[in-house]
This record gives structure tokens, C-alpha cells and sequence, in this order.
């Protein structure tokens, strides 16, 4: 069973991450936000791709759930802390923090030579 404490733990021992306020929960963010704790510390929020979501709540339904709107279509979902082991949290957290990341600045496309040969 893992507790808030664990949470919060394990996201701010992830590189980059900082915990703020965000409305009624806490906030963990690197570039944005991938992860929320309620203020009563039972449930999270976290941020996966629709396909990881889908696999997270078949696989482990009593302790993942879609969000119903439109936040819960871009692949957040909610995790009942008391339903997961520390290792699966874990494993959640660094999942949503890589979606979180800084996207690596693109490589500008090698120029082509003006030149002519010959």
C-alpha cells in the first residue's frame, strides 16, 4: 500500500521535478504538470498516453481509473494510492515524468549544397 508521503518522495527524488499548489491538490512538474495529489492524500492524478492508460486501468482497475471528461480523453488518470505497491507507484510516477520532459530540440536538417559539381 503505498501513502501520499511515498508519492511525494518518489516524484521530487525524479531530476527536474518541483511541487506547487494547483487549486485544492499538489502539483509535480518538470517542463508541466504530470502528476497531482489530493489534499486528503488518497488519490493522485497522473499524466499517460491514452494507450498506457488503457493498459494501466485493464490491468489494475482497482487502482487506475480514466478520468471522465476531457482531461481523462488526453490520458489522465487517477490512481488510488492505497490500491498500488510502492514499485508499481514508482514505476507510474516515471512513466508520467518522462511524458513530462523537455522535448529535445529538433536537429536542423543537414543544407544541401549549392555547388555543382564538375
Amino acid at each position: 500500500m503505498a501513502t501520499a508521503r511515498q508519492f511525494r518522495t518518489i516524484a521530487l527524488a525524479l531530476e527536474g521535478t518541483t511541487e506547487a499548489p494547483h487549486f485544492d491538490r499538489a502539483a509535480f512538474r518538470v517542463n508541466r504538470i504530470y502528476a497531482t495529489l489530493a489534499a486528503d492524500g488518497r488519490s493522485a492524478n497522473l499524466k499517460f498516453t491514452p494507450d498506457e492508460q488503457e493498459l494501466k486501468c485493464l490491468t489494475a482497475p482497482d487502482a487506475f481509473e480514466r478520468i471522465p471528461n476531457g482531461w481523462g480523453a488526453q490520458g489522465w488518470t487517477t490512481a488510488t494510492l492505497a490500491a498500488l505497491g510502492v514499485a508499481e507507484l514508482k514505476a507510474a510516477l516515471e512513466t508520467a515524468w518522462r511524458h513530462a520532459l523537455p522535448k529535445s530540440p529538433r536537429k536542423p536538417a543537414p543544407r544541401k549544397s549549392t555547388r555543382r559539381k564538375g
